[in-house]
């Protein structure tokens, strides 16, 4: 059942008894008839009648700024282009989309449209933020995490920057929190669901390797993990940035 085909008194039965199945669970136990009909008179006006912008995931205010840098990847996700479409069917730039959606966006988009129905995509829920949710807040909007996983996306305060690290900084934040944390652990709310885990960068084993090394598993990405390649969405001197301020930060 789709959000706007759910009349209130489905969506009161889904509140106060939960949802067989699904993380859903009831809040008979938590709220009264009357609280849990403001909650239901809430949503259905907040996210279904008005459609409100906090209510959007990937815009600006929630904290997905520049997300037409993933542009090659839309396709995949919206279902436009086969999620199993052989390789030598796909053009240059599509191949490179579904590579950044299996790398990156397969993780909360799940396995996307496929032709050969006879494989089994198997999809799980999990429990999203509320709309207000960016993990560029300062300070971090709590709430939303209600967990310890909010206080790693804290990032780290470091005076005497220098202009690379600065840099770098902006970029870690813009990009690289949202997996690794502001704490860059890995431990934050979205790193949690990850498999494989994202790597804690202030472990030992990051700190041992050589900043070329670091620079290629940026670039390039690490095979048979959730780390991506992002040597398509960004330069090879933001990269040198970003490695600048993950040594300083976290090393």
């Amino acid at each position: 059942m789709q959000p706007d085909e759910m009349s209130a008194s489905s969506m009161f039965d889904v509140v106060k008894n939960g949802k067989i199945g699904t993380a859903m669970d009831g809040f008979s136990y938590l709220l009264n008839d009357q609280e849990i009909t403001a909650v239901v008179k809430f949503v259905m006006s907040e996210f279904i009648e008005k459609k409100q912008t906090n209510t959007y995931y990937h815009i600006e205010e929630n904290g997905w700024g520049g997300h037409e840098r993933y542009a090659a990847a839309f396709p995949f996700a919206l279902g436009e282009i086969s999620l199993d479409t052989p390789w030598n069917l796909l053009t240059e730039e599509q191949s490179i989309g579904k590579r950044l959606f299996m790398s990156a966006c397969v993780t909360c988009h799940d396995r996307a449209h496929v032709d050969k129905k006879e494989i089994k995509w198997r999809s799980r829920s999990v429990s999203y933020p509320r709309g207000k949710y960016s993990h560029k807040e300062d300070p971090v909007d709590a709430i939303s995490g209600a967990s310890p996983f909010s206080a790693h996306d804290r990032s780290p305060l470091i005076s005497g920057l220098t202009k690379k690290e600065s840099q770098g900084q902006k970029l870690f934040i813009e990009n690289c929190a949202f997996c690794h944390g502001g704490d860059g652990k890995g431990a934050n709310w979205i790193g949690s669901f990850l498999e494989s885990r994202p790597r804690d960068l202030t472990s030992d084993g990051i700190k041992s390797v050589s900043d070329l090394v670091l620079l290629n598993m940026i670039r390039g990405g690490v095979p048979n993990t959730t780390m991506p390649a992002w040597k398509s969405v960004l330069t090879d001197e933001q990269i040198e940035a970003l490695t600048a301020y993950i040594r300083r930060a976290f090393h």
